[in-house]
């Protein structure tokens, strides 16, 4: 997969299994989306660092059309935003796995990356599932 600019090597490491976010080597900012010169320090010089796939829901919607979207997705589906733990914050979106009932703003989730089938074509996608402790059902 090959990506569309500054963001290609964030699409060649989820490809290989990976989220690998990118940090400006002058001020250490980490930057997402990524881009070519940071806005903080002017650097140009940027490193890619793995990043692990834990972190907090922003904010979600759950979606009742397909829309064009991975048909294994089923429906109803949820979108998440992601603030991740080790890139200071920085978001990512995906879709949330498993029993989405009690999903919420705060939830603590762990992530993997599965390839989705998108317009006939497997494309590395992050999903979210939520802790245990948040996943479970209403009393």
């Amino acid at each position: 997969m090959k990506g569309t600019g500054a963001d290609e090597h964030y699409w060649a490491a989820l490809k290989q299994g990976r989220l690998e976010m990118q940090q400006c080597s002058g001020c250490q900012r980490w930057h997402w989306p990524a881009l070519w010169r940071c806005g903080d320090c002017g650097s140009w010089e940027h490193q890619w660092h793995p990043v692990a796939l834990k972190g907090k829901i922003f904010t979600w919607t759950r979606t009742w059309h397909q829309f064009g979207s991975a048909p294994e997705l089923g429906l109803p589906f949820v979108v998440v935003v992601i603030e991740l733990d080790d890139a200071d914050g920085r978001r990512v979106m995906g879709t949330l796995a498993g029993n989405t009932d009690n999903v919420k703003i705060g939830t603590r989730v762990s992530g993997k990356i599965e390839n989705l089938n998108i317009d006939g074509e497997p494309l590395p996608s992050l999903r979210w599932t939520m802790h245990a402790e948040a996943a479970g059902t209403a009393s």
